[in-house]
């Protein structure tokens, strides 16, 4: 991940440019779940839930349209 930086730029920004960047790409989340060993079955379940999330969404979506 880089993130240029120019003579005037304040560091904040740059920072804050950089969060965004990082969030935007997952790896906050990525390395939350590498943190610590998951099972396979764990791993499918997680799977599984988050599917059913995105499934109940969609058809949420529809429904307004």
């Amino acid at each position: 991940m880089e993130v240029t930086l120019s003579e005037n730029d304040r560091l904040d920004f740059v920072l804050k440019k950089f969060r965004r960047r990082i969030a935007k790409a997952g790896l906050f989340q990525d390395l939350k779940r590498k943190r610590f060993y998951e099972s396979r079955s764990a791993r499918r379940r997680r799977k599984d839930k988050a599917a059913a999330r995105r499934k109940v969404k969609s058809a949420r979506h529809r429904e307004q349209f």
